[in-house]
């Protein structure tokens, strides 16, 4: 019987589990400003959609706690805190409208965008709520 080497046994260790349902999002360091602002933008999310899902993904020894990942006919928005801010993700944030002007942070490619929410920002849930819903009628679209 030949075993894998020692290296790839441990990685597999790691490897993306089944995601589970969740309600918070456990964050390392928690109780600050940044988990205040996640559960806002967790929120809104979670307002645009009753069938929306948040999961957490992609756990492994750098991130512990995984990285929170909004869902429904596939995956909406990632949530993941920074030490000087809280970023969403849009998996197809570039092929959304945009009208509030929310996505903030450099992202040039042809796919993502994003928000960077800093200490002492607030979250338009209004306008975030929109962008959900028109990410969510995106992957209904995509998904036939």
């Amino acid at each position: 019987m030949v075993k894998p080497p020692a290296k790839a046994a441990k990685k597999a260790k790691f490897a993306m589990a089944a995601p589970k349902k969740i309600s918070k999002l456990p964050l390392a360091g928690g109780g600050d400003w940044r988990a205040e602002m996640l559960d806002r933008a967790r929120a809104a999310i979670l307002s645009a959609d009753p069938g929306i899902v948040e999961t957490v993904k992609w756990r492994k020894p750098t991130r512990p706690e995984g990285v929170p990942v909004f869902e429904k006919n596939g995956i909406i928005c990632t949530a993941e805190t920074y030490k000087t801010y809280v970023k969403l993700t849009f998996m197809h944030g570039a092929a959304l409208e945009d009208p509030a002007g929310l996505f903030n942070a450099p992202f040039t490619g042809a796919t993502r965008r994003a928000i960077d929410f800093k200490e002492g920002d607030k979250v338009d849930a209004k306008a975030l709520k929109a962008l959900v819903k028109e990410a969510v009628a995106l992957n209904a679209a995509t998904k036939k």
